[in-house]
């Protein structure tokens, strides 16, 4: 065996092992081991009400949002006029952590966020149609690293 190939496995071993890991901010259901026993115990999860069975995501009710948010809501409901002009546009879900759907199918709007200087990082994402609907409606507080889906 050469040399080169003595150097590389080591490092490659640690790049797959590293490529298995889950990424930053998802939840695992890998089960739980403790020093003191041998068994193994699964993560304890929100009860399935807490989750939307569409999409798998933690349900947000309207009172848990930002008083922005639930304003804009009530915006989006009234096919009104939007702060920014990005609001309403489509949304790629790029990130594919909402449920798959055709281009198109989501729009983002901006929730405003007191003191920033800019769109800042709170979006309401919503899909279907008419685009004044808010049956299927997604808050994002960190710009689109995770999402809620918000309770209709």
């Amino acid at each position: 065996m050469n040399v080169r190939a003595l150097l590389l496995t080591p490092l490659l071993a640690v790049f797959l092992a590293g490529c298995d890991l889950p990424a930053a901010g998802q939840e695992t259901a890998q089960p739980q081991t403790t020093a003191q026993t041998t068994q193994t115990q699964p993560q304890s999860s929100p009860p399935a009400s807490n989750r939307d069975p569409q999409s798998g995501l933690r349900w947000i009710n309207v009172g848990e949002l930002p008083r922005e948010g639930a304003q804009l809501l009530q915006t989006i409901a009234q096919g009104g006029k939007f702060r920014y002009s990005k609001d309403g546009v489509t949304f790629g879900n790029r990130e594919r952590i909402l449920p798959r759907q055709p281009g198109g199918y989501y729009r983002e709007y901006t929730v405003p966020t007191p003191g920033e200087g800019d769109r800042g990082a709170r979006r309401i994402v919503c899909g279907g149609q008419p685009v004044t609907s808010t049956a299927e409606c997604y808050y994002t507080a960190d710009h689109y690293a995770s999402f809620r889906r918000i309770r209709p």
